[in-house]
């Protein structure tokens, strides 16, 4: 028997066995779907989550670069006090520090501090707009990571993993819940800057998964999906008759080779592609917003006009059933010298910057939410790759910070206006590491929310049942209503 006869032997018994049994046979009873008929047919069809779901779609904010939430959100006067003075010895206990720029004298930005709303959270200056929405916010203040540098953190923010090879938390979701429209990806990407984000497609790829599962990434400007508009000279019923012939052959060759997944995701997203040109370019032109709703998002100011097309563009796709819009802060237009959050240096002007660039659409996006009644059914999450040492480094930066820094959801099933552990009293550590809140259960909490269990949302990768938060995760109870 040749090796596709004996593949073909085994993917068909396999299939014929009930899909009760195939599932006892994942850890906690786990999604199996590649056992499903109608997956076969149309991996993308919609399935239904373990338990009822707080949320539909989740708007993922990624702020590239690593911004300095003791600058943001995360009020020390301590730090304050002791601003230009050495570390004390008891703050430094149990960490390394052994990123690029040592240890400095204790820094404090030229920060201004209010409590906003009910909840009567800090916020400074740079934040004006996102403080407004104080009361919808839950901040995790004790967050903490592996790895100390962009790339590696940054992919375990989006996979879990410090190494490339396993699915974004988005591909997860597109494989676990499958499309809510069939005319759009069930996963975007977006990004605002002149060029894709550092590290790039590796970061929202399906990994072990079918390919089907990963990234459609969206680029900026106003035609922002490569290659969709149809040849001038091409009618519709042409490109529907190379399209009927390229399915057949297509067809026939995953026949042939049936454990190809990237060659059904081709077959998937051939016939996709013909749809989008109809669906979306209207769900990402803006022309037919209103002014206050752009103003709303910053798009009558240059720095934060780009971002703010981003997030305007994320609402219309949770409109139209996106489940998981991962959105990267790139670089404000204009601006050639700041191009993420990356601050060692010159923190007062790359910071200032930035929160210009995503605080009014960041604040926008959510008073939208609300209006438009979408908010109850999206989680919106403000993370970063790690956050920032309360020491110096160059003078007048700060360096890398995974012991301890923070991060905010909103939305549907989250406590609202409520915050969860802290840092030390100069922000360097988590101040109670029964607290921490690692990548992974940041993961497990966005599954929740989601109607998915994290220990059950499983995939059989080489014989060993693999599921989003790897061996790790626990369901950040306390914030969930």
């Amino acid at each position: 028997m040749s090796i596709n006869s004996r593949r073909d032997f085994l993917l068909k018994s396999s299939l014929g066995l009930s899909a009760g049994a195939l599932t006892g046979l994942l850890p906690g009873g786990g999604l199996l779907h590649a056992a499903s008929a109608a997956e076969l047919a149309d991996p993308l069809a919609p399935k239904q989550p373990n338990f009822p779901a707080k949320v539909k779609s989740v708007i993922w904010l990624h702020m590239n670069g690593a911004p300095s939430t003791l600058d943001l959100f995360d009020y020390k006067p301590d730090l304050i006090k002791l601003a230009g003075q050495d570390v004390p010895a008891s703050f430094l206990k149990g960490i390394k520090t052994s990123t690029q720029g040592g240890v400095g004298k204790l820094y404090a930005s030229k920060r201004t501090w209010k409590q906003h709303g009910d909840s009567g959270s800090w916020f400074s200056d740079l934040v004006p707009s996102i403080a407004t929405q104080s009361d919808k916010i839950a901040f995790i203040k004790s967050s903490v990571t592996v790895g100390a540098t962009h790339d590696i953190s940054i992919l375990k923010l989006n996979t879990g993993d410090l190494s490339p090879g396993r699915p974004s938390l988005g591909a997860w979701v597109s494989y676990a819940l499958g499309s809510a429209n069939p005319d759009l990806p069930p996963y975007v990407v977006l990004y605002n800057g002149k060029s894709e984000p550092s590290a790039g497609s590796v970061n929202w790829n399906s990994g072990f998964l079918p390919a089907v599962y990963q990234g459609t990434a969206f680029r900026p400007g106003p035609s922002p999906i490569l290659y969709l508009e149809r040849p001038e000279l091409r009618t519709a019923a042409q490109q529907r008759a190379s399209l009927d012939l390229l399915k057949r052959l297509n067809n026939d060759g995953a026949a042939r080779y049936s454990a190809d997944t990237e060659l059904k995701a081709r077959v998937r997203s051939y016939e996709l592609a013909d749809r989008m040109q109809v669906a979306a370019p209207e769900a990402v032109d803006l022309t037919k917003e209103s002014d206050a709703t752009k103003e709303l998002y910053g798009l009558n100011d240059e720095t934060s006009a780009s971002y703010g097309t981003t997030l305007l563009r994320a609402r219309r796709l949770v409109e139209r059933g996106v489940r998981f819009i991962q959105v990267v802060s790139g670089a404000p237009d204009g601006q050639t010298e700041i191009t993420s959050w990356d601050a060692h240096s010159e923190l007062e002007k790359n910071h200032t910057v930035n929160a210009r660039m995503i605080d009014k659409p960041i604040g926008g996006l959510l008073a939208d939410l609300e209006a438009r009644g979408l908010l109850e059914s999206t989680l919106v999450v403000w993370t970063s790759e790690f956050g920032r040492t309360s020491y110096g480094q160059s003078g007048n930066g700060r360096d890398h910070n995974p012991w301890g820094y923070t991060q905010w959801v909103a939305g549907g099933g989250i406590k609202a206006g409520t915050t969860y552990g802290a840092t030390d009293e100069i922000g360097l550590q988590v101040a109670d590491k029964d607290k921490a809140v690692d990548t992974y259960d940041l993961h497990a909490t966005v599954l929740q929310l989601l109607g998915l269990d994290h220990l059950k949302t499983t995939f059989l990768n080489n014989g060993r049942s693999e599921r989003p938060t790897v061996v790790y995760g626990k369901v950040i109870k306390e914030l969930l209503a």
